[in-house]
């Protein structure tokens, strides 16, 4: 970032019509991009109003779509001087809304930035544009016999950029870690187009390292152009258990068993009964739809590595109360186990108009208590959820069914979901894990945080966009909004949160 203090740019105009404002926009950034990768049409813009998290939908002003560098820093600088938010956007799949569009901002989409640059073997890198897919990555490093390890469930469509955006992890993070313990590098743009760059190819860089704090931080800070990923070499060998329980309880207990024993397993999952018998109906991966819940157990290395884990977690298994261990004999079947844990979303949405995915982590040793609050939760608002867990971090994945057509389910689907996030951090845990807040959770994020550690989140904010043009109004929320979210709980008849109190 330049040194040099600069004016900031003028207040925006709210004074502006939408109309006023759109053709404003338009000629500055006709200017500026090829007519092709500007769209203000509102029919075309229609596709752009929301993520993968449906309910919440908005179209934006415009939308660009730049294809050179030079263009995505010609669009911010151009937004910049007329104070006109501008919205990152990758592959649109996130669930806490995220992406959605700002009413009088630019939608900025990253979507033709697909391209690997560089895989280097050796040091066991690859340099990718933010554009590129998740799995892309790991194809493309197959013929070195590496792979990228982070494996959210939509990896053969989200991107690299969008993963780095909401810190994502997936099935195997438990021992591989999240996107911020597998990238290098981070290249962007700040707001005012000023180039930008967090971390280093080195072992260490220099000045503070900033490359956690661009990790996670959903949009807001800068637009990224650029990763360096960490890459691994393929285990191998891998060999999966599927574990059945006769009660939530004791699979919840099992999960504490497995890492007590000091047993790291590359992924360990957990899905209740509705969920296992939404996705076996979809994808018949063989799971036991007698089972209150079951846990999926994964060992990966050398085969000799694999079979003394693979003896040891079926051991803590069995004394945990498992009433059904079943152990994949070849790669086919491992991954037919696993593919009822990828496509659980999907499997949701064949049995259900629409599902609210909410995402919040809890310590490991309340996976059995959360899972009965829900179960709780379903009679007092009237709504079904089926429920699927990183289980080895404590990362929720309740998936909230309802129609969204009919505003009485959308608004109960709603509180349902405020409801397992706040009673995540009453347990201990936190309202997010790697959905990020968005606008989902922007309410939850009050009973999270005090006014104080707000205000410290929008003075990190300022201090890289001081307008705070990029993606504004998600993630943090103002003290307004906080007063309001306590005023209509007190309304609703519903105790105020202590945290909520001093509105």
């Amino acid at each position: 970032m330049s040194a040099v203090a600069e004016a900031p740019p003028p207040a925006p105009d709210q004074s502006l019509s939408l109309s006023e404002l759109l053709a404003q926009v338009s000629v500055a950034l006709q200017a500026v991009l090829p007519p092709e990768s500007l769209i203000t049409n509102a029919e075309r813009t229609t596709p752009y109003e929301c993520d993968g998290l449906t309910a919440y939908r908005q179209r934006p002003l415009a939308v660009a779509l730049p294809s050179s560098y030079e263009e995505i820093q010609s669009v911010l600088q151009t937004c910049h001087r007329l104070s006109v938010p501008v919205v990152a956007r990758g592959a649109g799949t996130g669930l806490s809304g995220g992406a959605m569009p700002h009413e009088r901002g630019v939608t900025l989409s990253l979507a033709k930035f697909n391209q690997i640059l560089n895989i280097d073997p050796l040091a066991r890198t690859a340099t990718v544009q933010c554009g590129v897919r998740n799995l892309a990555i790991s194809e493309a490093a197959a013929a070195h016999g590496l792979y990228y390890a982070p494996d959210p469930s939509s990896q053969i469509a989200c991107t690299i950029g969008g993963n780095v955006a909401e810190n994502s992890g997936g099935v195997h993070c438990l021992k591989y870690g999240l996107t911020v313990h597998n990238i290098l590098k981070v290249k962007g743009f700040t707001a005012a187009g000023e180039p930008i760059e967090f971390g280093s190819e080195a072992l260490d860089a220099p000045g503070y390292d900033l490359l956690a704090l661009i990790t996670g931080s959903e949009g807001m800070l800068a637009v990224t152009t650029e990763v360096t990923v960490r890459l691994l070499p393929k285990p191998r060998l891998a060999r999966c258990i599927m574990a059945s329980f006769a009660d939530v309880r004791h699979a919840g207990e099992a999960v504490a068993a497995v890492i007590a024993a000091g047993i790291i397993p590359a992924g360990l999952e957990m899905m209740d009964k509705p969920m296992t018998a939404a996705v076996e109906d979809f994808v018949q991966a063989g799971y036991d739809l007698n089972a209150a819940a079951i846990l999926l157990c994964e060992s990966d290395g050398t085969p000799e590595e694999v079979a003394e884990e693979i003896e040891r977690m079926t051991a803590v298994l069995t004394a945990a109360g498992a009433t059904q261990i079943a152990v994949s004999e070849s790669e086919v079947e491992r991954l037919k186990f696993w593919s009822g844990r990828k496509n659980a979303f999907p499997a949701s949405g064949r049995i259900s108009p629409d599902y609210m995915c909410m995402d919040s982590t809890i310590p490991r040793k309340r996976l059995a208590d959360i899972l009965l609050a829900i179960q709780a939760m379903e009679q007092k608002y009237g709504l079904r959820c089926c429920n699927v867990f990183h289980a080895g971090d404590g990362n929720l994945h309740p998936l909230i069914l309802f129609d969204a057509n009919d505003p009485d389910q959308l608004h109960r689907a709603e509180l349902f979901g405020a409801d397992i996030l706040e009673t995540s951090v009453a347990m201990g845990g936190t309202v997010t894990g790697e959905h990020g807040v968005g606008v989902e959770k922007l309410n939850s994020m009050c009973v999270q945080f005090s006014v104080e550690e707000n205000e410290q989140m929008f003075a990190l904010k300022r201090a890289f966009d001081p307008e705070q043009l990029l993606n504004p109004g998600k993630v943090v929320p103002t003290l307004q909004r906080c007063a309001e979210y306590g005023k209509m709980l007190v309304r609703g008849g519903a105790l105020p949160h202590p945290e909520l109190e001093r509105f």
